[in-house]
């Protein structure tokens, strides 16, 4: 696997490749498209997010579980993703078929990234 280099750290991520952004009790994934490694971001696609409804284990009855496929890439930075694990990811791109994919589901959809988005980037903002 090809490895690409930003800052102090060696990052194993590569195009096509799906990487997790966790903040609290959710985990944004999403696939790789650019890694733009003279600024040190991540053109990135989402597919999905999980939130964790109740404390405790990250078990598949206490995941919400959001279809990202429609909203709007992200740039943002390398640093802040971890790739996903394959144990993880299959399960999750298994149920997103039976996610509700209505156009109301992906108004929500999109408040809820947008949400996610903004708790980040204020927890964050030295990064950005």
């Amino acid at each position: 696997m090809e490895e690409t280099s930003y800052g102090k750290s060696t990052l194993p991520f590569k195009v096509n490749q799906i990487i997790c952004l966790e903040y609290r009790s959710t985990c944004l994934y999403g696939e790789v498209i650019q890694l733009i490694t003279s600024r040190g971001i991540c053109w990135f696609r989402p597919i999905c997010m999980t939130i964790q409804n109740f404390e405790g284990e990250a078990t598949p009855e206490n995941l919400q579980l959001i279809h990202l496929r429609s909203v709007s890439d992200l740039l943002w930075p390398i640093d802040m993703f971890r790739p996903a694990l394959d144990t993880e990811v299959i399960s999750l791109l298994a149920d997103l078929d039976k996610t509700d994919k209505t156009n109301q589901s992906q108004i929500s959809a999109s408040r809820c990234l947008n949400q996610f988005v903004r708790q980040v980037w204020t927890a964050h903002q030295d990064k950005f």
